[in-house]
């Protein structure tokens, strides 16, 4: 098989995204740390993919000719699929880590708590249409359904600021993204403009 091959073969694609799960797991099964150990690790994994897959789309329209972006852009619904994957094992460490059903829904409405369980909720018909049967039956309804990642992403934002008390590593991770998505609505907006612009100077018919 040639690189290229290699490359656009979805396994090894897969198996880049393991690789976090791949180490958290050799850590639960050889060091024996206590769950609340890999709670943050596997929550930071699962908010960096869906960070990553809202990047891509003012990355590509900034740096249009960069294969690299290209060849992510292509795996996006994967790396959404992985953000949900990491956050269902984050909530697994986490139940471990409370050991009880009592336990759980005594802090289930503290803010740093439910923002986490709203983010997974939203996550959830994202992850199940991420497949060409879904796109196909959608169709346009695919592309709203999912902009609920952007509402996912700013939850994940506030539990995680909230979660740890300390904004600095979250606004960090969120920053690139942020300032993309201005880049990309000022870009909309000079476009607007100037389609307007276009409109009003034609001259009127009759």
């Amino acid at each position: 098989m040639s690189v290229r091959n290699l490359m656009d073969a979805r396994p090894f694609f897969w198996a880049i995204l393991a690789v976090p799960a791949a180490h958290v797991l050799y850590r639960w099964f050889t060091e024996s740390p206590l769950p609340d150990e890999l709670v943050a690790p596997t929550g930071e994994w699962a908010a960096r993919f869906i960070i990553l897959a809202l990047m891509l789309t003012p990355l590509t329209m900034l740096l249009p000719r960069l294969g690299a972006l290209t060849w992510l852009a292509r795996r996006r619904r994967a790396l959404g699929v992985a953000a949900f994957l990491y956050s269902l094992l984050h909530l697994a460490f986490y139940l471990a880590e409370m050991e009880t059903v009592r336990n759980v829904l005594a802090e289930f409405w503290a803010l740093g708590i439910w923002t986490g369980w709203a983010a997974l909720l939203l996550m959830v018909p994202l992850a199940l249409t991420s497949n060409d049967a879904a796109l196909r039956r959608l169709r346009a309804g695919w592309r709203r359904l999912h902009r609920l990642a952007y509402p996912a992403a700013i939850v994940v934002l506030v539990h995680w600021i909230v979660v740890h008390n300390e904004p600095g590593e979250a606004l960090l991770h969120f920053a690139p993204l942020a300032l993309l998505e201005i880049y990309r609505l000022a870009r909309l907006l000079v476009r607007a403009s100037a389609s307007a612009k276009s409109h009003s100077s034609q001259p009127a018919e009759g």
